[in-house]
């Protein structure tokens, strides 16, 4: 026989849906006043939980049906919002009026929507528990005390890991739609948004952090509020779903296509690499190559796979130059995890005996089967004091060089697909190699301009230009003032030269 459970009496305070002429009329529990935030929630769904709390009985705050004005009061006692941090809240509410935000402890409980969903259920405030509960991190630093933020990238460290991964997501996003556009400048604006952005070591939680940041246009401003508004940037995700946005990126994916090609084959409304295909698009070598491995070539390459190649290319070396070095460059030497090629540089201590190496360890590679495709350039630098070289930083790169496809089959390789339970022959895998040969003199200049980031380089050449008269390439440092070359060992010596601190390589990812 079932127990008997008793039949709970029936409040009084539980009306249907008309709501009273004051709200406060109807209040059951005259000590909760509810503050629901509007932010992520939205207007429409916080007037139905306000209508849905006040038939409960709650009292409920900064609802004026003759006003959008919210203006939360001291009376305050429970802050329930949904989707945000504690300290989201606190700015919402500290922009919207509320002087009741107190030190930890003090103000009103700042509370997760799941609080009051289990009191809506239960008919009355249920006890707060910690789950209910927003974090607020005290933050001893006030804004004025923060580090001021340097102008330029090759001046602030800047880590793999930063704290602002959405806002620099969507700006990015944007500087890649921009140059898609042929909009260069608008693209650079953009990027240098982002890299600054990179660089805090503090998590952008409102404008007002951005108001002694260097680098943040208005355009940029305006992405950024609507994502910490709304968690996400309506004209960035209408540009990542154009259809002309993801076509290029897909076309620009191809090795050796750039953007006027793909813009091209947009305009002849090709869409896909199918479409390439059908309409028997003319490709060069390069992209021939690209488009027979689009799949290899746009998978990450892992740290253990540039390491195997560097041991090939090295062994190559060896042969025909003995104490040549082989030196991983680009985001693996930026402390990347993965990447989507791999860059080397090839010097030896004794000027001049790197000469003509480069043709003899292509010739050998291809022989036994590592190239998949390969273009090499040989060295046009006559002499370092080419003028040309000594007053031009578009000059970047002029050694003996070689891009190629480079068809990864080392034992590391095949052991890697043996654990994973596949065969060696299914294990070789495309990947974009890049091979740079370069005199030892100039060796701290070249790694310096082929480690990256491509936004820290930019900046260091403007640096150089505008704030220390001289030009920076891969191959030297020229003071244009007083027309000398200035001779460096080491990276740190041409920071030396520049009067700046050195920034390691694992800080260079602005």
């Amino acid at each position: 026989m079932m127990s008997e459970i008793p039949v709970k009496k029936k409040r009084q305070c539980q009306p249907g849906p008309p709501l009273p002429a004051n709200p406060e009329d109807h209040v059951c529990f005259p000590g909760v006043v509810l503050c629901l935030v509007e932010k992520r929630m939205g207007a429409s769904r916080r007037a139905f939980l306000t209508a849905l709390a006040r038939r409960k009985g709650f009292c409920v705050e900064g609802a004026n049906r003759s006003s959008l004005l919210y203006l939360p009061s001291e009376r305050v006692t429970h802050v329930v919002s949904e989707g945000n941090s504690g300290e989201e809240v606190v700015e919402w509410m500290k922009r919207n009026g509320s002087r009741s935000v107190g030190a930890a402890g003090s103000g009103p409980a700042l509370l997760d929507l799941s609080w009051f969903t289990e009191s809506m259920s239960a008919g009355q405030p249920v006890e707060i528990k910690a789950r209910h509960c927003l974090t607020v991190t005290v933050h001893e630093e006030t804004l004025q005390g923060r580090c001021q933020v340097a102008a330029y990238a090759c001046q602030r460290h800047t880590p793999l890991a930063h704290k602002n991964q959405q806002l620099t997501g969507a700006l990015e996003a944007m500087a890649e739609e921009s140059l898609f556009c042929g909009s260069e400048g608008r693209s650079l604006a953009f990027s240098r948004a982002a890299s600054v952005l990179k660089s805090l070591p503090w998590t952008v939680r409102s404008l007002k952090d951005l108001s002694s940041l260097p680098g943040i246009g208005e355009h940029s401003r305006r992405i950024i509020q609507e994502v910490l508004e709304d968690g996400a940037s309506a004209e960035v995700e209408n540009v990542r779903q154009s259809e002309r946005y993801q076509t290029m990126k897909h076309f620009t994916k191809i090795f050796g296509v750039g953007v006027k090609t793909a813009g091209r084959w947009y305009q002849e409304g090709l869409r896909t690499i199918s479409d390439l295909q059908a309409h028997h698009a003319k490709l060069n070598n390069a992209q021939q190559a690209g488009l027979l491995h689009y799949r290899d070539l746009n998978s990450p390459v892992t740290c253990s796979e540039a390491e195997a190649i560097v041991q090939v290319v090295q062994k190559a070396v060896e042969q025909f130059l003995h104490g040549a070095s082989v030196m991983l460059t680009g985001g693996f030497r930026r402390g990347k995890q993965t990447g989507h090629d791999v860059d080397l540089l090839i010097t030896h201590p004794t000027e001049g005996q790197e000469v003509g190496l480069l043709s003899k360890v292509i010739s050998w590679l291809d022989s036994q089967g590592f190239l998949l495709y390969h273009s090499t350039y040989r060295n046009t630098l006559q002499a370092l004091e080419d003028e040309e070289l000594s007053v031009s930083a578009a000059t970047m790169d002029r050694f003996d060089r070689c891009f190629s496809i480079f068809r990864l089959s080392s034992m590391t390789w095949e052991h890697d697909c043996e654990l994973n339970g596949s065969g060696g022959a299914h294990c070789r895998k495309a990947v974009r190699v890049d091979l740079v040969v370069t005199p030892y003199s100039q060796f701290p200049f070249a790694l310096l301009g082929w480690t990256g980031s491509k936004n820290f380089e930019r900046d260091l050449r403007r640096f150089c230009k505008r704030e220390k008269k001289m030009v920076l390439n891969s191959h030297t440092l020229y003071h244009t003032e007083k027309k000398i070359f200035l001779s460096a060992a080491s990276e740190e010596e041409i920071f030396q030269h520049l009067g700046l601190d050195f920034i390691p390589p694992e800080q260079r990812n602005a």
